[in-house]
């Protein structure tokens, strides 16, 4: 049995002597694990279209319980990511996201269209780094059923709260303290960067503008309030941030900086 699906590899593992097995988020069918028979032969034709982050056609047939690359064209490699260490970094851990928070056989489209809408603005629009980052995990939290709430002060209904608390995902102000969980400064603008990218539409996720300080501290509370909602943290991210000096991630009373 033959079926063609579109998708981007998100993992690549080495098989026997020249195969791979690959995890592709498909726009139809989910996350899939095909394998890639010859793929690492230097003349294999599927060589490009079965490498990390390239999004691809392909043509698979199902023999023993495996799902099986028969053919595979490319659609979009993002080679300006390929020659740029940082910007491969990232798309990377735009990557194992995504296979974090997709399941087998169960199709998500907005996820697969955030992740390469991540990578387009990377590649081809020059995007601000940190500017993609944040705006990818914060939209990536909403998908997975983590949207914060953003409206008011929790206790006082202030419209304008100036604290984000990363375990509840919601809004106080300064003098409205709580003793339950970790609270970060949000300034007006990075409050506008929230709200504008959990209500936005998708096409427009990265449109907006913050200056140097408030993206770097926009990018810090995405980060950390993903993780923090994930429970879990990303070997991907861990390099991409090596790749920098240290990122002071401070709580209550601390910005979050880049140095």
């Amino acid at each position: 049995m033959y079926w063609k699906t579109q998708g981007l590899v998100l993992r690549e593992v080495a098989y026997r002597d020249t195969d791979k097995l690959l995890t592709v988020l498909t726009r139809d069918r989910g996350k899939m694990t095909l394998k890639a028979r010859g793929v690492r032969r230097s003349r294999s034709p599927m060589k490009a279209a079965c490498q990390l982050l390239a999004c691809s056609e392909f043509t698979v047939f199902e023999y023993r319980g495996m799902s099986t690359v028969n053919e595979a064209q490319t659609v979009e490699l993002f080679p300006e990511l390929r020659a740029d260490l940082e910007l491969l970094s990232l798309g990377t851990y735009f990557a194992q996201v995504a296979e974090v928070l997709s399941q087998e056989d169960d199709p998500n489209p907005e996820l697969l269209s955030l992740t390469l809408n991540g990578l387009y603005a990377l590649g081809k629009l020059h995007r601000p780094q940190l500017l993609v980052k944040g705006a990818f995990e914060l939209r990536a939290a909403c998908l997975a059923g983590y949207a914060p709430d953003l409206g008011e002060c929790r206790i006082c209904g202030n419209p304008e709260p100036d604290r984000f608390i990363l375990t509840g995902g919601c809004l106080e102000c300064a003098g409205c303290h709580s003793t339950d969980g970790v609270r970060l400064p949000v300034t007006p603008g990075i409050l506008a960067a929230m709200r504008y990218v959990t209500d936005c539409p998708s096409s427009k996720l990265f449109s907006f503008q913050l200056q140097d300080a408030s993206l770097r501290a926009f990018s810090g509370l995405a980060e950390r309030y993903l993780s923090t909602q994930l429970e879990r943290g990303f070997t991907t991210l861990d390099f991409y941030h090596s790749l920098f000096p240290a990122m002071d991630t401070g709580d209550e009373g601390h910005g979050l900086s880049r140095t």
